[in-house]
């Protein structure tokens, strides 16, 4: 593991925080453990494969996956893609700066570009913040903008489950009470 540049490990702690700059920043500065069955590394293209029940943790930071591909450009940004294995998901789970709430995400496949600061979730997405959270066929985060877009599977029945995106947004402000359906007081 020691072949592994460190350039290479915060690309793939920023892989999964969909480059949200709520994630807890002191994770940064935690030692990356990293677990796989095999490890593949092409230096000259530029390419890691971590392959085999992938565990990937630092701080409060941890990916699960079957597969972890990170690849690098010319002018050092990276490309992460996570995928499941037969049927299940590719999961991150990272604490929320300032907050004890986490940020959990799952898919069948997980992709992060750092120039684009954007991350994609296909095929049974789902992203959890706190207690807001949104599931769809697929879901797209502009770290950049803040900005999610969340798509039904195509082609589904507008009536069934897959033809439906789900979401539970909590009010920002949750200190203000719903208002009264009282009478007022004369």
């Amino acid at each position: 593991m020691k072949i592994i540049a460190r350039p290479l490990i915060a690309t793939l702690l920023a892989t999964f925080t969909c480059g949200n700059a709520n994630a807890e920043r002191a994770d940064r500065d935690k030692p990356v453990h990293l677990e796989a069955a095999r490890v593949t590394v092409d230096d000259v293209k530029r390419v890691h494969i971590f392959e085999g029940n992938v565990v990937l943790s630092q701080g409060t930071l941890v990916i699960r996956t079957a597969k972890l591909v990170v690849t690098q450009d010319a002018e050092g940004f990276q490309k992460g893609v996570a995928t499941s294995g037969e049927g299940g998901l590719a999961r991150f789970r990272q604490k929320r700066e300032g907050k004890d709430e986490y940020i959990d995400g799952e898919a069948e496949r997980i992709e992060y570009d750092s120039r684009g600061e954007k991350a994609e979730f296909f095929n049974r997405a789902f992203v959890k913040s706190g207690a807001d959270e949104v599931r769809g066929h697929y879901i797209s985060y502009d770290g950049r903008t803040e900005q999610y877009l969340v798509t039904a599977t195509p082609g589904a029945s507008p009536g069934s489950k897959e033809g439906r995106v789900t979401a539970i947004i909590q009010p920002k402000n949750a200190k203000s009470a719903p208002a009264s359906t009282a009478a007022p007081a004369r």
